[in-house]
């Protein structure tokens, strides 16, 4: 299968260097030469230089006989003129275009066809989309949703003192009250898929999956704080907080944005009327503790520097804020990360490929292709969620009776509205959704594909 990437930026690369792994032939366009010839030297990809909207430049790279083309760059303008150019060459060609501009949304929404999208992205709101579910959820460092909403998979950290610190996985649904499954764990920067003798360790990160309304009832009987917020305090006035912003204020949540561009406190003030915009500077002590952030039930660090947010929520930590979450764009040094109380991490570039990958898996799997997509564990694993139809094999076994690949995991099985944390005596049918934990070097591109 023939991709064609262009734009070399943060999402580009990540893209070009998970796809090129997956075995996809890859061709990158950038304008810039010493960047592309960077990506060329570590990567297995033909690079182009020039202008990717550029019809000439498409020509070059190969666009008729590609079977999809991923416009991710810095401008929207660009991206869909880039889409557009090459749906004209190649009617046949898939196209996905990053739009990030707010002002776009409606328009990319109902003229979709006439820009000739297969699918638009946008990381910035999507990220906005995932710490309101943090927010509405505190209590894990992260979630991840499947089945409609009736499947999570969350990830928590084994605090000093936690009641599951030296626990026998085994013990675990006596302590917590609840049928719950650990499809991975997180020690020393190193994923594992624990089977139920092992025996979690402080400063472990658990991966869990379980219905909905069980994660209610873990959270309580294990003493972590559930209290929803009601006053949150966002660090940075980009986009990310502009979505954010207009999500809580739906909710019924007070917010107050703190910037220090003039310009951009008086754009925001004009488009979130309800929202308290502070002119100042984030790293500042002093501002932070006048506008009373130590006070907040939640604190987000949304500049787009990774080293003001984590310092920024260094802070919020030493003032003891219930609920921290981060927006970092680098997550190659999750060792250094992990080791700072940062709270909740949020990765826009991550979002944003994890559905851009589902795309071109469905694409290539027309046939038993993952309904999600999420990458877990530092990227160690993901998690792949099916639908079970008449092509899916074993259907009606026992699990116990099932011979899966290593390091794969079925974590959870919903049978319409009834959604189950498997054991040895469950089984699948045809119209199950199904998700599948892998944590190895195998890539799940269909559900026959967990099956040794």
């Amino acid at each position: 299968m023939n991709i064609i990437i262009a734009g070399d930026g943060k999402v580009g690369s990540t893209l070009a260097r998970q796809l090129s792994a997956e075995g996809y032939d890859i061709t990158l366009i950038d304008s810039d030469p010493q960047v592309l010839k960077d990506t060329g030297d570590r990567l297995d990809v033909l690079v182009i230089h020039g202008n990717c909207a550029a019809m000439d430049v498409l020509q070059q790279a190969g666009v008729r006989e590609a079977d999809l083309l991923i416009a991710v760059t810095n401008a929207d303008e660009v991206n869909l003129l880039c889409c557009t150019t090459a749906h004209g060459i190649n009617p046949k060609l898939h196209t996905i275009a990053r739009i990030r501009n707010p002002e776009y949304s409606e328009q990319i929404f109902s003229m979709q066809n006439i820009f000739a999208l297969s699918m638009a992205v946008n990381p910035e709101q999507q990220a906005a989309v995932e710490i309101e579910r943090l927010l509405k959820f505190p209590g894990f460092l992260r979630r991840d949703t499947f089945a409609k909403g009736k499947v999570q998979i969350v990830e928590l950290r084994i605090d000093p003192g936690s009641k599951l610190c030296n626990i026998p996985l085994a013990e675990m649904s006596g302590i917590v009250k609840c049928r719950v499954l650990v499809c991975a764990v997180l020690r020393g920067g190193n994923a594992v898929t624990p089977g139920g003798d092992f025996v979690l360790r402080e400063g472990d990160r658990i991966f869990v999956t379980a219905p909905t309304e069980n994660l209610t009832i873990m959270l309580k009987n294990l003493g972590i704080l559930t209290r929803r917020a009601r006053r949150v305090v966002l660090c940075g006035g980009g986009r990310v907080s502009f979505y954010l912003a207009r999500l809580l204020c739906k909710d019924g949540i007070s917010v107050q944005i703190i910037d220090n561009d003039p310009l951009r406190c008086r754009q925001l003030a004009e488009l979130l009327p309800g929202v308290q915009i502070v002119c100042g500077d984030a790293a500042n002590q002093v501002v932070l503790e006048e506008e009373g952030a130590a006070s907040c039930d939640a604190l987000v660090t949304l500049t787009g520097l990774d080293e003001l947010n984590m310092i920024v929520s260094l802070y919020g930590t030493s003032r003891n804020i219930p609920q921290i979450i981060t927006k970092l764009t680098h997550m190659e040094n999750r060792s250094i990360t992990d080791s700072l109380a940062l709270g909740s991490i949020v990765c826009p570039k991550e979002l944003c490929c994890n559905d851009i990958i589902r795309y071109v898996r469905a694409l290539r799997n027309q046939t038993g292709a993952a309904i999600s997509l999420s990458t877990i564990a530092d990227g160690q694993a993901e998690a792949v969620e099916f639908l079970v139809d008449k092509t899916t094999r074993n259907c009606g076994k026992p699990l116990r009776e099932l011979k899966l690949k290593p390091n794969v995991r079925i974590a959870s099985i919903t049978h319409g509205a009834k959604t189950e944390v498997p054991g040895g005596d469950s089984v699948y049918h045809v119209g199950d959704s199904l998700v599948a934990v892998t944590s190895g070097q195998g890539i799940l591109q269909q559900l026959n594909d967990i099956f040794a």
